[in-house]
């Protein structure tokens, strides 16, 4: 059975590993290294008002065990909570590293394809790897749906590497629709929109 839970104060560690693990390679590229990324994720879970903040995760449990966690808000909140990220992830990194930091920002905000304004925004998805194919990705994106139903919004909105193609199996499974596409640029992959339509 999965349950859907906010997460405790006392979780931190294993919610950094979890969003870690749904970008790995952006998280080095931005922070410097996946040592220094998991320091700003757990950093991040502890302010409210990031796109890590504890108050937009929430985690899935099977038999009592963390299996996945969710990052989302409203896509009204995206560039407020990036910036906050940005501020967090500077003050935790050297000064020589900050314009790599800042050109990852900007090459990432500019290459995410849009999502709709009356959206609940997946910011991360991920599942523990002990459980993948038991359903936890499912349960997370049907408690985006209720979270938007809930907060009065109209649709579900999230993008993905577009070489994950198992994400895109699993959201296309799920009823999401593409939205739109980018091209990858140096580093940075190009990404893959998708966006569900939910009742009011």
């Amino acid at each position: 059975m999965i349950s859907i839970r906010p997460p405790r104060d006392d979780e931190a560690d294993v919610v950094a590993h979890l969003l870690y693990e749904t970008a790995g390679g952006m998280y080095d590229l931005f922070a410097g290294g996946r040592e220094r990324a998991a320091k700003v994720l757990r950093a991040a879970y502890a302010r409210d008002g990031n796109s890590a903040s504890r108050e937009v995760i929430s985690l899935a449990e099977v038999d009592t065990h963390v299996a996945g966690a969710m990052a989302a808000f409203p896509v009204a909140e995206g560039d407020a909570r990036a910036r906050a990220f940005l501020r967090l992830t500077l003050s935790r990194t050297p000064p020589w590293r900050w314009p790599r930091t800042l050109r990852v920002f900007r090459l990432g905000g500019q290459l995410t394809p849009p999502a709709p304004a009356d959206a609940l925004y997946v910011d991360a998805l991920a599942t523990h790897p002990d459980v993948r194919r038991r359903g936890v990705a499912t349960a997370l994106l049907e408690a985006a749906e209720r979270r938007a139903r809930a907060l009065g919004l109209r649709a579900v909105a999230l993008d993905t590497a577009e070489r994950n193609l198992a994400a895109q199996a699993l959201y296309e499974r799920f009823g999401m629709e593409r939205s739109g596409r980018s091209d990858a640029v140096g580093d940075i992959p190009g990404a893959v929109a998708y966006v569900k339509r939910v009742d009011s």
